[in-house]
């Protein structure tokens, strides 16, 4: 066999070889992409679930403003609407901006910087989350009383009690449930995270 004939079947051997690589670092990427929005979606349907229960919510005080008939229960309506409203807008939003990060578009080190900024704003937005649902725990009880039984809670001392006693339990199963939910979604977060760092270890 002639040497220009073995470097042309080298050089095809070569190419071929090339073309494999890059067939398979497309169809790694491919996989953690989907890896990787999987792992947000884990996040982004217990958000969804909570985005209807607020907007129907709101709907229904909406509906029912006419009953708060003093100023506690119109402020507290006002407050409740604003955070059902607000809060699952700006929750939903962050977690489509960490879902839209493009592992196959962006090389490694853009990629992980813009996930690490998404990152950052969602947590944000948790902690806010957290502050202003402990808000709401307060707010919404009032209204809930006037719209559904057309009670004000704090006319009759016989209805306040119970309220009073309710409140350190109500207290604790918020914190517990609130620290719950974050951990599950910084486990994810971090996970998604873990993804991206992966591939620079492939040397794609």
């Amino acid at each position: 066999m002639e040497l220009e004939e073995m470097q042309s079947i080298w050089s095809e051997l070569s190419g071929q070889l090339e073309k494999q690589k890059k067939l398979t670092d497309k169809m790694i990427i491919m996989m953690t992409q989907d890896k990787f929005r999987s792992k947000i979606n884990k996040i982004a349907y217990p958000e969804l679930l909570g985005t209807i229960i607020c907007f129907g919510s709101a709907i229904l005080i909406l509906m029912n403003l006419n009953k708060l008939d003093n100023w506690y229960n119109m402020i507290s309506g006002i407050v409740s609407l604003l955070i059902l409203i607000i809060l699952p807008i700006l929750s939903l939003t962050s977690i489509n901006r960490m879902r839209k990060v493009e592992i196959a578009t962006n090389n490694y080190k853009e990629t992980l910087l813009s996930y690490a900024k998404r990152k950052k704003q969602f947590q944000t937005v948790t902690k806010w989350g957290y502050y202003l649902g402990f808000i709401l725990m307060f707010t919404i009880m009032p209204i809930t009383t006037k719209i559904l039984n057309n009670k004000d809670l704090f006319s009759e001392t016989k209805r306040v009690w119970p309220f009073l006693i309710a409140i350190p339990l109500a207290i604790v199963f918020f914190i517990v449930f609130s620290k719950w939910v974050m951990k599950f979604y910084n486990k994810n977060i971090n996970s998604a995270e873990s993804l991206i760092k992966e591939l620079e270890d492939t040397g794609i």
